[in-house]
């Protein structure tokens, strides 16, 4: 009698990066990322600038090879299933490419059929977007003409044409007003009420702290710890995510963050 393997959603395996020039070592971006992603959890990916954050995201997302490693999709390499697995993501960056003289209803249309959406479909899932995240007024403008929270919104609702089950998103509030970040929060909110995994990159510590199911700490290329936003604040005594972080930034070497990775309550 066979036994059915249960695996993570997705599961990065000692993932590492290396950039060369004239096929010399220039530098070392990621080395041995190990971590699971599980159905419908937000996990946050925090570190300062240089840390290997978005060069991570970049290569979930597969617009780069690693140097080393593989990403496992329920137990499969993803670079065995390229297709597959790409019409499976969703990749927000922070520097998004969008036809900017296309008016949004247009931009979506596109990415629905880019992604192998019939007609039909495309225009479907155009207005169930639309709707959802309150997008009528703009709809017939063009892209450039949106203001932050319409741009903002949009994009999201873009990366989400093809219902993907993992959405990526590369500080998609980093620049916003106050009230317009809250807008996403509701929106990524939303999400995780339908089962949609999102690793999520941000500087905003109060952001992962009230969105994350479990903080991926990451320092110089290297994962020190994941864990959940509630036992990080217990480990090291604080009273918030804000208070952690900053310790983690005064000694990311401390033994204290070298603890490897927990048990995700959405294990399955």
């Amino acid at each position: 009698m066979s036994l059915k393997m249960n695996h993570p959603f997705l599961s990065i395996c000692n993932i590492g990066k290396t950039y060369y020039k004239n096929k010399t070592p220039l530098k070392e971006a990621l080395k041995g990322a190990t971590f699971d992603i599980h159905r419908g959890e937000v996990v946050g990916l925090l570190g300062v600038n240089g840390a290997g954050k978005t060069t991570l995201s970049s290569i979930i997302a597969t617009l780069h090879p690693p140097t080393t490693g593989d990403i496992l999709w329920e137990g499969r390499s993803v670079y065995s299933c390229l297709f597959n697995y790409r019409r499976q993501i969703g990749f927000c960056p922070q520097h998004p490419n969008i036809d900017r003289t296309l008016t949004m209803q247009a931009n979506l249309l596109f990415a629905g059929r880019y992604y192998g959406l019939s007609k039909e479909k495309a225009e479907e899932r155009k207005e169930q977007l639309i709707e959802r995240f309150d997008l009528k007024s703009s709809a017939a403008s063009e892209a450039q003409h949106l203001s932050g929270g319409q741009r903002q919104r949009f994009l999201i609702a873009r990366s989400l044409m093809h219902e993907p089950a993992l959405l990526i998103l590369d500080e998609p509030t980093v620049g916003l007003d106050p009230h317009i970040r809250r807008e996403t929060w509701n929106i990524l909110s939303e999400l995780k009420k339908i089962r949609i995994s999102v690793l999520l990159t941000t500087h905003y510590l109060d952001e992962a702290e009230l969105l994350s199911d479990r903080i991926c700490l990451i320092h110089e290329g290297t994962i020190r710890t994941i864990d959940t936003p509630d036992n990080l604040k217990t480990r090291h005594r604080k009273s918030n995510l804000e208070e952690v972080f900053l310790k983690f930034v005064d000694d990311p070497e401390a033994e204290i963050f070298n603890s490897g990775t927990s048990t995700s309550p959405f294990e399955e």
